[in-house]
C-alpha cells in the first residue's frame, strides 16, 4: 500500500470516524473502501453513457427481438 495525504473538511472527517467506528473500520479502511465504490460507479455510468452513445447511434430496428419473445413466455408445466 502507498501512503497518501489528503485535504479533507473537518466535518467530513468527523462524519468518516463516526462511520467508520460504527462499522468497526479504521478511517482508511473506511476510506479505501468508499473510493474503491466511487470507482465501481463511475466505471458503472461510463459503460452506461458508451451503452446509451451506441443506441443513438445505431438504434434498435422495429422487429430486432421479436424473435425473443416467444422465449420470454412462462408456461405452466
Amino acid at each position: 500500500m502507498k501512503t497518501v495525504q489528503m485535504t479533507l473538511d473537518e466535518s467530513l472527517v468527523e462524519a468518516v470516524d463516526r462511520a467508520a467506528r460504527k462499522l468497526g473500520k479504521s478511517r482508511s479502511a473506511f476510506t479505501r473502501d468508499a473510493l474503491r465504490e466511487a470507482l465501481a460507479r463511475e466505471r458503472a455510468r461510463n459503460l452506461e453513457r458508451k451503452h446509451r452513445q451506441g443506441y443513438e447511434r445505431q438504434p434498435v430496428g422495429v422487429a430486432e427481438f421479436d424473435v425473443w419473445e416467444s422465449e420470454q413466455v412462462w408456461t405452466e408445466p
